[in-house]
């Protein structure tokens, strides 16, 4: 269990799943991770000391609190449809787009349904 605080509500507990999915297998990327009432789920998908793929699921009215990260943030909805505001600019993302969040932009992830991410950061050094 990991504590994960989501939007201005107070923090939770929270799933993460740390272990990696099976490799040299097909898997469909939506039905790797369930809803949970209430929560925002993560599981890895590949940790790496250079990057990391985890994919997330958020129940309708989850979101993630402006955050910035050192490191740039690729985003893409699998399932469902997520606003990704970046540095105060809205971005409405369905099923199958995506987007980068560069490197020490503030962004936070909201919706008024459930959906599904997959992020993929990419860790090439402290970029400034």
């Amino acid at each position: 269990m990991h504590l994960w605080r989501v939007k201005n509500k107070p923090i939770k507990d929270k799933m993460m799943d740390t272990t990696e999915i099976q490799k040299s297998k097909a898997h469909t990327a939506a039905d790797m991770i369930q809803y949970v009432k209430n929560a925002v789920v993560a599981k890895s998908i590949l940790e790496k000391p250079r990057g990391n793929i985890s994919i997330l699921s958020f129940d309708k009215g989850e979101g993630w609190i402006e955050k910035i990260t050192p490191f740039d943030t690729f985003a893409l909805i699998i399932e469902g449809k997520a606003e990704i505001v970046i540095s105060g600019e809205h971005n409405l993302l369905l099923s199958g787009q995506s987007i980068v969040i560069p490197a020490h932009s503030p962004y936070y992830v909201t919706s008024g349904e459930r959906f599904k991410m997959m992020v993929t950061v990419i860790k090439s050094g402290y970029q400034v």
